[in-house]
């Protein structure tokens, strides 16, 4: 008997589709019947996390809680999150709710203590950077990370942006240029630690080595449903 997953979507949405085709490669099925089963909320309404936490903006809780309930009632078993600065939320979600939640940071953070790599780069969102939600998840496994320079961390945001806004036009080689730059120090490998980004690695092809939290997250909502990984 399969578990259901519920995933408080929506931020963005290009993230919470970039999941489900995650959840679906991941899984070893040769029916129908052998795949997750999945409630999703494509909740864009949910305000922006990083405004909120750097710049007073409107906090994202309301929305995320009521996402949260909502899977819940609908018969959710757990629920899991495709957006890392969305975690930093994460404790105000459990309380409203009575089935775990899934902690992508915490999970990638096994995942990068099993690989044996002890100093990834970090890249996220400012409010996931500055809040040092990766950098303690990491200090509690015994590891540490390197983080984007100033500059560097703004050139992360705005592509960023640029996928929730779908542009696939973007200029991505001073980005790429960036990357080159820091993969001169620490493990060489990236934590591509806003949903976002594996869907911009993709659009724009880069090739850097790196930590997927996304598909982390999508292998273990599969291993908590009981779906077998191919």
């Amino acid at each position: 008997m399969f578990k259901t997953c519920g995933v408080i979507g929506g931020m963005g949405p290009s993230a919470t589709a970039d999941l489900f085709q995650k959840i679906i490669k991941i899984t070893a099925a040769d029916s129908d019947q052998e795949h997750v089963p999945l409630i999703i909320h494509n909740n864009p309404q949910i305000p922006d996390r990083t405004a909120a936490i750097l710049r007073g903006g409107q906090s994202p809780v309301d929305q995320l809680v009521f996402s949260a309930k909502l899977l819940e009632n609908a018969g959710a078993d757990f629920l899991a999150m495709p957006c890392n600065t969305a975690h930093y939320f994460i404790e105000d979600i459990q309380k409203s709710v009575n089935i775990p939640i899934l902690n992508m940071i915490a999970l990638t953070s096994e995942e990068l203590l099993n690989l044996n790599v002890k100093k990834p780069t970090v890249l996220a969102t400012s409010g996931t950077v500055k809040t040092k939600l990766y950098e303690n998840a990491l200090k509690k496994k015994g590891l540490s990370c390197n983080l984007p320079s100033e500059e560097q961390q703004e050139m992360v945001d705005r592509l960023i942006y640029a996928v929730k806004a779908g542009k696939k036009d973007y200029d991505i080689t001073p980005f790429k240029d960036m990357l080159n730059k820091l993969s001169e120090g620490g493990d060489n490998l990236f934590i591509l630690g806003c949903t976002e980004l594996p869907v911009a690695f993709d659009w724009f092809d880069i090739q850097n080595k790196f930590i997927d939290p996304t598909m982390v997250l999508a292998k273990n909502i599969a291993l908590n449903s009981g779906a077998k990984l191919v």
